[in-house]
């Protein structure tokens, strides 16, 4: 049974599930509809596998689901579904609201193909202000905010976080680095050098004076800035009349860059706390662009591109599927500003005040300072609009390119790619990436942790991870891609066809991508025609250029895992694993770098300036680092 939802927490107990399971023969619509009451829900839609095709909710179930079956649908979309429906699943609830709540979760719990979707897979991160510290940190915070302390935001990207912390190490010093590193700490690093931290971990600051840096940052981020500003003019004046003058000089240039600062992020008069949210349909593609107002500062944008399958649907019902999925994993704010008011604005702004426990306001406005917000919005919706399609031109027209060149006999609409990455055979993971006509489909990247070969053994290896892409219990709801790629020359091409004749997978082209002389991008050879043709495109190529975008982003994604899975295999020290390297050198290695962090970003030159660290040694610890 699934139940309604009262709040996000709580399931409400009254809610009632009703349904028909009928044989993929036929579907007695008239005999189930006779069952369904005139009462609030959501009901599911099921194909003859069993698949969700549609969840929907009503005020009246039975006036709602009736209309399916009438005689003279004028969707197309709708009487394709129709014809699918083997099954129907209904969920009572009390009200209209609580209906949209559970009709929200479902979607993002099944993500049905006829509903809209949003693309929406991590939550927006925060800044995070320790407090059960002597001497707190300020740090970079995505997840449940479970830790004690203060949290910031959301803001809209990881990129927006950075930029405010990087502001927050020149304006008021205070440490970000992670609690092991403070506490190990025996001199200053590299940031007390460049006036980005007071270093607290040695004791340079004093406890008072650290703890007026925090508030500081703390109201600063709170859009309490000009208090802050007032504050450090009573204290610039009270340094300069105690004659000193570089203490005052200090406060005067904080004061100025807060003020510089202040200016570009200030965008309101008051402490608002809105969303603004504009969206833009145009050939079919629909972007949606979201404005975060905290605090009255702009903390910046984000673009969303949900997936659209019926493109006749309007702009009310595509603003409120969106509202309804986006609001489930955000925190509302009070007010949410919008460009078209979304269908059944009174039942959402009922869900997310039952979600958020305080009354939501959905307006369109039409005059005063919203609706500069909102123009601004729609400009940025309407430019990455253009940017969307623009690119899937450009990909469209690359993929017809690549058809060409390797004479395929379809356009390959979706492209899979494997690659392998180890460290001299350790942690040894591979990665699929998925490209389509839309570029690349990051839900549907998979890793592979590779176990019981021999060490460095990449075509076992390859071997392996197709397998278990391809065993007939994994292959993604049928989904088989009309293009494999594979990151490597003939013998991983090999391996691919050994896999794909095994597990009998037609209809699937296989491409080696050998790497040119020297890795020189551009020179790389295609391994077609059963691994023993071999096809060299120009650099200009656009077919080329596609296969490399692909190949790097498997190799990325390979990468990424393989370092992660390795530092998580690793309960000593990497340094401890390098032959050659005793305890004298390691002290020697990180009193010169001043930790680990520093021995890792350090070129091979850097690492040979050491002494008693040969040009062959320091090539293997940057290999231990740096290793593919």
């Amino acid at each position: 049974m699934l139940p309604s939802e009262s709040t996000p927490t709580a399931q409400t107990e009254q809610s009632t599930e009703l349904a028909l399971d009928v044989t993929p023969a036929g579907f007695d619509a008239q005999a189930f509809l006779k069952t369904v009451p005139h009462k609030p829900g959501v009901y599911r839609m099921l194909s003859a596998k069993g698949e969700i095709l549609y969840i929907g909710k009503a005020k009246d179930l039975r006036n709602r689901v009736t209309s399916y079956f009438r005689a003279n649908l004028s969707s197309a979309r709708i009487r394709a579904m129709v014809k699918q429906i083997q099954a129907i699943q209904i969920t009572l609830t009390n009200t209209e609201a609580e209906a949209l709540l559970l009709e929200s979760n479902l979607i993002k719990e099944h993500k049905p193909h006829y509903n809209i979707l949003l693309k929406d897979g991590k939550g927006y991160p925060y800044i995070h202000i320790s407090t059960q510290q002597l001497y707190p940190k300020i740090e970079f915070y995505r997840g449940a905010r479970k830790e004690a302390g203060q949290y910031f935001g959301p803001y809209p990207s990881v990129g927006a976080v950075r930029h405010t912390l990087n502001l927050m190490k020149k304006l008021f010093k205070v440490r970000q680095c992670e609690d092991s590193y403070f506490k190990n700490r025996s001199r200053p690093c590299l940031e007390y050098q460049i006036k980005r931290c007071t270093a607290p971990c040695v004791g340079l600051v004093l406890d008072s004076d650290y703890k007026l840096q925090v508030q500081q940052a703390t109201q600063f981020l709170q859009g309490r800035t000009q208090e802050v500003i007032d504050d450090l003019v009573l204290r610039m004046e009270n340094a300069a009349l105690q004659l000193q003058f570089e203490q005052a000089a200090e406060y005067r240039d904080l004061i100025e860059n807060l003020r510089h600062i202040s200016q570009q992020q200030y965008i309101s008069s008051g402490n608002s706390n809105v969303d603004v949210i504009a969206l833009e349909q145009q050939a079919g593609v629909v972007c949606v662009q979201v404005f975060m107002i905290r605090n009255g500062n702009n903390l910046g944008n984000h673009n969303f591109f949900p997936a659209l399958p019926d493109p006749e649907a309007s702009i009310a019902y595509i603003m409120s599927s969106f509202l309804a999925q986006y609001y489930l994993n955000h925190d509302v704010p009070p007010e949410i500003v919008v460009n078209a008011l979304p269908e059944d604005q009174e039942v959402l702004e009922d869900m997310l005040a039952l979600k958020q426990q305080r009354r939501i306001l959905i307006s369109k406005p039409q005059r005063g300072e919203r609706i500069k917000w909102l123009e601004l919005a729609q400009k940025n919706a309407q430019h990455a609009l253009q940017t969307k399609l623009s690119s899937q031109a450009g990909t469209q027209q690359r993929l017809v390119e690549l058809q060409q060149a390797l004479q395929l006999s379809s356009l390959p609409l979706r492209i899979e790619c494997f690659d392998i990455s180890h460290t001299q055979g350790e942690a040894t993971v591979a990665s699929c990436v998925v490209f389509d006509q839309d570029g690349a489909c990051k839900a549907e990247y998979r890793r592979y942790n590779i176990e019981g070969i021999q060490a460095g053994d990449d075509y076992a290896a390859m071997y392996q991870a197709l397998t278990r892409r391809f065993r007939p219990s994994t292959r993604d709801d049928g989904k088989l891609p009309s293009l494999l790629l594979i990151d490597g020359g003939k013998g991983q091409v090999t391996q691919a066809l050994t896999v794909l004749k095994e597990l009998d997978v037609q209809g699937v082209e296989v491409v080696g991508v050998a790497k040119g002389e020297g890795r020189k991008p551009g020179l790389e050879t295609l391994i077609i025609e059963n691994g023993q043709g071999r096809l060299n495109l120009p650099e200009h190529s656009g077919a080329l250029h596609l296969v490399q975008q692909v190949r790097d982003e498997a190799h990325r994604f390979a990468i990424t895992g393989h370092r992660a899975k390795r530092q998580k295999a690793r309960t000593q020290s990497v340094l401890e694993t390098i032959s050659g390297l005793g305890p004298k050198r390691r002290q020697q290695l990180l009193k010169h770098f001043g930790g680990i962090r520093a021995v890792e970003r350090a070129s091979v030159e850097e690492l040979a300036k050491v002494p008693s660290i040969s040009r062959e040694l320091a090539q293997k610890i940057y290999d231990i680092f740096n290793g593919e």
